[in-house]
Order: C-alpha cells, then sequence, then structure tokens
C-alpha cells in the first residue's frame, strides 16, 4: 500500500483580510484572458486580408500560438513552484493584452508568427497560473470560486466580442484596436493584481527541484482520467462553438441570423449556469453536481439531435450550455486539490490535454461530418457526456479545499 497523498503546500498564506477583493483579483485574470483572446479572435479575417493570406497559410498561423501555449504550459508547475501562481499571473495578465499590440504591428507574416508565438506562450503560462492561483484561494478562504472566476471568461470573451463587433462596424484600425484594447486590459490587470494572495499561498520551493528532474512529473492515472473527462467537455463546447451553426443553417433551415442563436443561448445559459455553480457546489458537493449537469446536458443534446426545427435545436443548445457550465469548472478543481505534485504541474498536465481536445475536436467532427452528416456526429457526442457522469466519483477532491 503507498501512504497518502500530502496536498497541503507548506507554506500557506494568511487569510485575506478583504476577501472579496481576493476573489475578484482571481476572477479578473480569467476576464482579461477572455478580453484578450475574444479581442484577438474577432479581428482574424482582418489579419487575413490585410497580410494577403490563404486559408491554408491562415490555418497554419493559427496553429502557431496554440503549440507555443502547450509547450509553455509544462514550464508552468515549475515556475509556480519557485515563485508563487500571484507573480506569474501578475505579470502574464499584464503581458497578454500588451503581446496583441505586437500582433497588429507585424508587417509580414513571419512577423506575424513571432508576434502569435508570443501570445501563445504568454496565454499558456497564464491559463495554468491562473488556475492554480484560483485552486490556492478556495484553500485560503476554504469556499469555492472555480465557477465565478471560468464565468468572468465567459463574460470576457463575450464582451471582446460585442465590442469588437462594433469595433469593426465604425472601421476603427487593428492597431489602434489592439492598442486600446491592449492598454486598458494590461492597466486592469495592474490594479487587480494587487489583490492577489501573496506567493507563499501555493510557492513550494522544494517541489520545484522534483519538477526539474522528472519532467514526466503529474501524469497520474488520476490526472489522465480527469483530463479525459475535461478533453470531453471541452470537445462538446467547441462542437457547439464551431459546429452549431452550420447544422442549423443546413439541416433545420435556418436562416444565417437565426443559425447564430444556437451558439448565443449556449453562451448565455453558460454564463448563467457558472455564476451560481459555486453555490450549488458548496451544497451538493461535486460529484452529484457533476452527475446531474452532465444528465441535464445530455438531454440538451438529445434535444439538439432530434430537433424537428431550428427553434427546438437552439433551445437544445441553450440546455447544453446550462448543463455543461459547471463541469470544466469543476473538473480543473478537482485535479488542483488532489494533486501530490503540487496544483501548477497537475494543472499543466490537465490543460494540455484539455486544450488539444478543444483544437483537434472540431477538426474531427468536420471530417466525420462528411461522411455521416452533422446529426449523427452530435449524436456521437452523447458517449462523451456518458464518460464524464459515470466517472464524477473523480471529482470528489474539488470538495476537499482545506487540503
Amino acid at each position: 500500500m503507498t501512504a497518502p497523498e500530502d496536498t497541503s503546500p507548506p507554506d500557506l498564506a494568511p487569510e485575506p483580510r478583504n476577501a472579496g477583493l481576493t476573489r475578484l483579483a482571481a476572477m479578473a485574470a480569467f476576464l482579461i484572458v477572455g478580453l484578450a483572446y475574444a479581442s484577438f479572435l474577432i479581428r482574424v479575417p482582418t489579419l487575413k486580408v490585410e497580410h494577403g493570406l490563404s486559408e491554408g497559410q491562415l490555418g497554419l498561423l493559427l496553429f502557431v500560438p496554440s503549440v507555443c501555449a502547450l509547450i509553455s504550459m509544462q514550464l508552468t508547475g515549475a515556475l509556480v513552484a519557485r515563485f508563487g501562481s500571484a507573480p506569474i499571473a501578475r505579470v502574464t495578465g499584464v503581458a497578454l493584452p500588451l503581446s496583441l499590440v505586437g500582433i497588429a504591428l507585424a508587417a509580414d507574416p513571419i512577423q506575424l508568427a513571432v508576434a502569435l508565438a508570443v501570445f501563445g506562450l504568454i496565454d499558456g503560462l497564464l491559463d495554468v497560473s491562473m488556475n492554480a492561483h484560483a485552486i490556492a484561494v478556495e484553500r485560503t478562504l476554504k469556499r469555492a470560486v472555480m465557477n465565478r472566476c471560468h464565468a468572468a471568461w465567459s463574460i470576457g470573451a463575450l464582451a471582446a466580442s460585442l465590442l469588437g463587433g462594433l469595433v469593426l462596424q465604425a472601421d476603427v484600425s487593428l492597431t489602434a484596436h489592439f492598442v486600446w484594447m491592449g492598454l486598458g486590459v494590461a492597466a486592469l490587470a495592474l490594479v487587480t493584481g494587487l489583490w492577489m494572495l501573496p506567493p507563499g499561498a501555493d510557492r513550494q520551493p522544494d517541489q520545484e527541484k522534483k519538477i526539474k528532474v522528472r519532467w514526466a512529473a503529474g501524469w497520474t492515472p488520476r490526472v489522465l482520467l480527469l483530463g479525459v473527462m475535461g478533453a470531453s467537455v471541452l470537445v462538446l463546447e467547441g462542437a457547439v462553438g464551431n459546429w452549431s451553426g452550420v447544422l442549423l443553417l443546413d439541416e433545420r433551415g435556418a436562416t444565417l441570423a437565426v443559425a447564430s442563436l444556437g451558439y448565443t443561448l449556449f453562451n448565455i445559459c453558460q454564463v448563467g449556469g457558472r455564476l451560481v455553480g459555486d453555490r450549488l457546489h458548496e451544497r451538493y458537493g461535486a460529484p452529484l453536481l457533476v452527475r446531474v449537469s452532465g444528465a441535464i446536458a445530455l438531454a440538451g443534446l438529445a434535444l439538439v439531435v432530434a430537433g424537428p426545427n431550428a427553434a427546438v435545436t437552439i433551445a437544445g443548445f441553450g440546455v447544453v450550455g446550462a448543463g455543461l457550465s459547471v463541469l470544466l469548472p469543476l473538473i480543473f478543481s478537482a485535479v488542483g486539490h488532489g494533486s501530490s505534485v503540487g496544483a501548477a504541474t497537475a494543472l499543466a498536465r490537465f490543460t494540455t490535454m484539455t486544450y488539444s481536445g478543444l483544437l483537434l475536436g472540431p477538426v474531427l467532427i468536420g471530417w466525420l461530418a462528411e461522411g455521416v452528416g452533422l446529426a449523427v456526429v452530435f449524436a456521437g457526442l452523447l458517449l462523451l457526456l456518458a464518460v464524464v457522469i459515470l466517472n464524477a466519483g473523480a471529482t470528489r477532491a474539488a470538495d476537499q479545499r482545506d487540503a
């Protein structure tokens, strides 16, 4: 028999005087990523036109930040162990929106590739460190905050998308858009970074040596299982984001305007679910909430598959959004609270799996849809939800915020 895992950090920070500001700081890091990333995505067509890129060239360039993010994620565990999650999140929270300026100023595709690589490297560091910091906040306050943090990401992405639409309508240049957005979001990061926990909340210098020696650290069976669950959720989210409009347009007879409502309602319901998710988590516990939420998402997906018209299908996407809303935050929390190698290291391995699912899922769905049809592919995704529901017990560590 092996000894039980000791998941408590050796240098816990004292409880902060203002718990509300601490929670807001944790949420702000996610808001910043949502604002920065959605601002970039909405101007991708502009980049294509300004640099005269073909679809294939654009696809290769968009792959650059994703690959770089995956690389930097592997380094974050050692960095957080040495410095703590807050310093990493503070620096990268300022750097990520400012890196948009480099993208806007790129004069040719080579410079654009370099700027996108920088953007991706920073994004990977911030993605892991902000989730690790949210875990540290949960431990310090002994309160669930992960759902609110992910809600902040969704709100930031939605706000940046709406603002980007207005900017495009007003014919604002890419450089002006990214400079003002970058400076504004960086200023927000500077202010909210002051409210983060001190480095001692999750700094583990002894753990850093183990991580440096064993790059395979963190790839435990438990992390792999949770990684499969998280990847399943993100494949579903990617399927809705990339293919809901196509399904409504091609197979439900919707117009272009109506076809966009599926993803819009999905996002609205997802934000709503995440805003109440922490209270539900504390009341019912992670495993039960995963089972019930997964069942709701499954029912919504069944409605999408069997929907006889666009209205029913759009409603189904809304139900899917409500059901999926709490699943990923709960799985993230379970990874961070149940690790013996430090939350950041486990989260880096976990995020590698989920990020890969988000990247590859929509592509695979497209290939399969050519052969069997999109509705049939969405029906197959019911199996992914079944995997999450059947393994809900693996999220039990999310309830152990004192560990």
